[in-house]
């Protein structure tokens, strides 16, 4: 009873955390979800990201973190959620593959729709959160099992 009750507080919390995705990646104005003016794509990968490294003075602290850092942030929860919810995403390629499919249809309705804009670069930044959810819960099932292991002797 107690695991599942935690399966559904896990439900609802990755809920929350998709409508904050769809909110944030297609209709928050702060970081130019609205309109067309100043659309931007880019399709060479590490541009953006040397980018924000080289030219940090001028950017700052804020738009490196909201670029670099949220952008493997914020799919950290996919990585972390999904093998909870379906035993196929207990697979490193499974869980990669996937990742990849719904990031690069985000990205591509930010393409076909000039929301937010189209960056190879969020894509290789988004995987790099996807997996390190996933190895933050083949970690924290290592954990669990090596307790159990230890209150059986």
């Amino acid at each position: 009873m107690k695991n599942k009750n935690i399966k559904y507080l896990i439900w609802f919390a990755f809920c929350i955390y998709i409508a904050a995705m769809v909110y944030f990646l297609f209709f928050c104005e702060r970081y130019g979800r609205t309109g067309v003016s100043g659309y931007r794509y880019n399709l060479r990968p590490f541009s953006e990201i040397r980018r924000y490294i080289v030219h940090y003075d001028a950017i700052g602290f804020e738009g490196f973190m909201l670029n670099i850092v949220g952008n493997v942030v914020a799919f950290i929860p996919f990585g972390l959620c999904m093998p909870v919810f379906a035993r196929s995403y207990r697979h490193f390629l499974v869980t990669f593959f996937n990742g990849l499919l719904m990031i690069s249809c985000i990205e591509t309705i930010q393409l076909v729709y000039k929301v937010g804009s189209f960056d190879v670069d969020d894509i290789l930044l988004n995987i790099m959160g996807v997996m390190i959810g996933f190895f933050l819960y083949k970690a924290a099932v290592h954990i669990r099992k090596n307790i159990r292991k230890n209150k059986g002797e």
